[in-house]
């Protein structure tokens, strides 16, 4: 059977893919090459629910989830509003960097400007906007969707939606009042370059700075930055209405 990978005469058909079919030996199914490799929403049925905290922007939910061979396990998570974050570069090929205590890692860490969605009906390019003036002072003119993704799609439903920004100025008029962590923030432009390196090297840990530098020198390698998705592009990862 073509493109499929048999591990023993005993195993059980489970899937049909495009004609394709899937087996499963213990709980791993084998296919060499799916014809597309994209997610895909699915839900399985629960049984019961419960919130046994919640938190002033997230909650922790636990479901009793029915599992394909029909048991039920229970599944504590977090429910979290979403995110969004701004990889700023500008024409110098220099991204717009924070540092920041982050008191559950007890480290300081370089981030880039981000933040919740915990303001109903907040379109998140706008919400996106308001954090880089917030955070760093700083508009754009050019907005691109750069990559979307799903933090600790384990434990927590967080999605975040990382944009770049480009066409950089500083923006007119006060500063916003910070306060708490964010009075002792640092701030600085560091080539893409330098941060791709500090990650690869495992200097840098800030999830969205991470994942943004990356995404951004693999799309400047590839068809550059103007075949990125549009600023208001759907958002199918976001398990809530955008």
């Amino acid at each position: 059977m073509t493109g499929v990978h048999v591990v023993t005469e005993t195993c059980t058909p489970v899937d049909v893919f495009q004609g394709r079919t899937a087996y499963v030996y213990g709980r791993t199914a084998h296919m060499d090459r799916p014809a597309i490799i994209e997610d895909t929403p699915e839900e399985w049925r629960v049984t019961a629910t419960a919130t046994p905290f919640r938190g002033n922007k997230t909650s922790v939910r636990t479901d009793d989830v029915v599992m394909p061979d029909g048991s039920v396990v229970r599944r504590d998570y977090q429910v979290h509003p979403g995110s969004v974050a701004v990889l700023a570069l500008d024409g110098d090929g220099r991204v717009v960097v924070l540092r920041q205590y982050r008191h559950p890692v007890r480290q300081k860490l370089w981030e880039i400007p981000a933040g919740l969605l915990d303001v109903p009906g907040e379109n998140p390019l706008h919400a996106a906007q308001r954090e880089l003036y917030e955070e760093t002072h700083v508009k754009a003119e050019d907005w691109r969707v750069l990559i979307d993704v799903y933090t600790t799609p384990g434990g927590c439903d967080e999605a975040v939606r990382i944009f770049l920004a480009r066409e950089l100025s500083d923006a007119e008029g006060e500063r916003f009042d910070v306060s708490e962590e964010e009075a002792d923030m640092e701030l600085a432009r560091v080539p893409l370059t330098d941060l791709v390196r500090g990650a690869l090297a495992g200097e840098l840990h800030n999830n969205c700075l991470v994942v943004g530098v990356l995404a951004a020198a693999t799309a400047l390698a590839g068809e550059g930055f103007d075949a990125l998705r549009p600023a208001d592009a759907p958002w199918p990862a976001r398990p809530f209405d955008a």
